[in-house]
């Protein structure tokens, strides 16, 4: 069987291709990680017009569920690969994530952002076939990370998963304004 780290990389192939660069953050308790953790950095392209950054190994091959996420950005920000990196450290040593939790990044997405917080969310743009990994013995969950405001996180809080994304659908909210307002 492939390792662990091989499936994940050839998830991400079959859905998004193999232009993509590998990248370690190299600052903090990274050691707490799992040793295959990295972040993959995936250019813009003529079908996509954002950068993605996804998580590899944030989970372990123990870990059940085993959860990946992954973040669209306007543009290429080695920012991206630290708050991966934090929020997998978080995921390894605090409290295990998983679809609709919600984290505070501890600053804004971007410089003057309004979204300070992410949802993790289902991959909509890209549906069930990057969602789910499954292998004869692994099952693994591949989602999205949509940067957040505080105010959208305390309207979850309050009136629930399904009544924040109407408001997003509704606003019709562009998950790549670095400087949008909230929805609420």
């Amino acid at each position: 069987m492939k390792n662990y780290k091989e499936l994940i990389i050839n998830h991400y192939k079959k859905n998004w291709g193999d232009n993509f660069r590998e990248c370690h953050w190299k600052d903090g308790p990274i050691h707490q990680l799992n040793k295959e953790f990295c972040v993959l950095e995936y250019p813009e392209s003529k079908k996509r017009k954002m950068w993605t950054y996804a998580t590899c190994c944030m989970s372990s091959l123990d870990d059940n569920p085993k959860v990946e996420i992954h973040l669209f950005s306007p543009t290429k920000e080695e920012n991206h690969v630290e708050l991966l990196t934090v929020i997998a450290h978080y995921h390894q040593t605090g409290n295990p994530l998983n679809l609709n939790h919600t984290i505070n990044f501890g600053r804004p997405w971007f410089e003057k952002s309004n979204c300070s917080y992410g949802l993790i969310s289902l991959p909509y743009l890209d549906g069930p076939e990057l969602e789910i990994m499954e292998t004869k013995n692994i099952s693994a969950s591949f989602l999205w990370l949509i940067p957040v405001t505080k105010n959208e996180v305390e309207y979850k809080k309050k009136h629930g998963i399904e009544k924040l994304e109407e408001l997003f659908e509704n606003k019709k909210f562009n998950y790549l304004d670095k400087y949008r307002k909230s929805v609420v």
